[in-house]
């Protein structure tokens, strides 16, 4: 695990969160709140509010937006090219490259099965072509929130409790900053229960964050894990497909109960040094202070 330096620690302090809070929901809270009290003034200075509106995007990244201008304020722009290097750290434990590959395909499917969708259902995209296009607007939309989530508020919240409470506390702050979306027609989320949205979301978190911190603080995997549950190409199986990952979920997490139970398991570091950086690019050993798991899923 790549646990915090004492500049880290000082120069981001657990206070680091409010700002971040406050930048994250009142961007995104202020350009959807805005649209709901004042719909007719908003549609015409700005047109009408879409999945694909500028507007829309720039909600979505409000996490990353928050999460930059607090490493950029505190560390300058060195501080902030060592944050973003992050987003290069790709080793982990083969089994994980393995679940994010077959094992989310596998989880939607039975949903799809279970919910009892048609053949022509288990595959909803038309064309190559239009897949990839609607694959490359996923990609530049949901996992970019993970510069936030994972960036910045994960490891925080693990430096004062245990990598479950933390994966407790970010999916309430997660689901709360979505809600007003669930408010406004011509938002993705308008369609959804947010009850079932929610309990997806906590399952979600638990299996994001056992991810981080078995890539050792990565944004990357995490990024990658949020595009796989997006992707287009999945059938549509809601409700059902939230069970498959809450059984997902506590398996996941009684592999990792070890680390995930206790607060030493998680990744604390916000910008890593540069021999960090250096060895979990490399793949070389990065020293580990938490407590060996009796059984993990990066054993398994």
């Amino acid at each position: 695990m790549t646990h915090s330096t004492a500049s880290d620690t000082s120069s981001f302090s657990f206070a680091s969160l409010v700002p971040f809070l406050v930048i994250t929901f009142g961007l995104a809270w202020g350009i959807i709140g805005l649209y709901i009290a004042l719909p007719d003034q908003m549609a015409a200075m700005f047109g009408a509010l879409s999945g694909q509106h500028p507007l829309f995007y720039l909600a979505t990244y409000s996490p990353a937006v928050a999460a930059l201008a607090i490493v950029v304020s505190k560390a300058r722009w060195t501080g902030t090219r060592g944050f973003l290097s992050r987003l290069l750290l790709w080793r982990a434990p083969a089994v994980w490259y393995a679940f994010l590959l077959l094992g989310i395909p596998l989880l939607f499917y039975i949903g799809a099965v279970w919910k009892g969708l048609s053949l022509a259902e288990l595959v909803p995209v038309s064309s190559v072509g239009g897949y990839l296009v609607a694959l490359a607007l996923f990609a530049i939309k949901g996992p970019v929130e993970e510069i936030g989530w994972r960036g910045l508020a994960l490891p925080l919240l693990q430096r004062k409790m245990s990598p479950l409470w933390a994966s407790l506390v970010l999916v309430v702050i997660w689901g709360v900053w979505h809600l007003p979306a669930f408010m406004l027609s011509g938002t993705p989320q308008s369609a959804w229960s947010f009850t079932d949205f929610f309990i997806g979301t906590l399952a979600l978190s638990f299996i994001a964050t056992a991810l981080f911190n078995a890539s050792r603080g990565s944004i990357l995997l995490p990024a990658l894990f949020h595009l796989q549950v997006i992707n287009p190409l999945w059938p549509d199986a809601q409700p059902y497909d939230t069970i498959p990952f809450v059984v997902a979920a506590l398996v996941v997490v009684w592999l990792n109960r070890d680390t995930m139970l206790h607060r030493s398991g998680g990744v604390t570091t916000i910008i890593p040094s540069s021999k960090s950086r250096e060895a979990g690019v490399s793949g070389e050993g990065v020293e580990d202070a938490a407590p060996k798991p009796r059984i993990t899923l990066q054993e398994v």
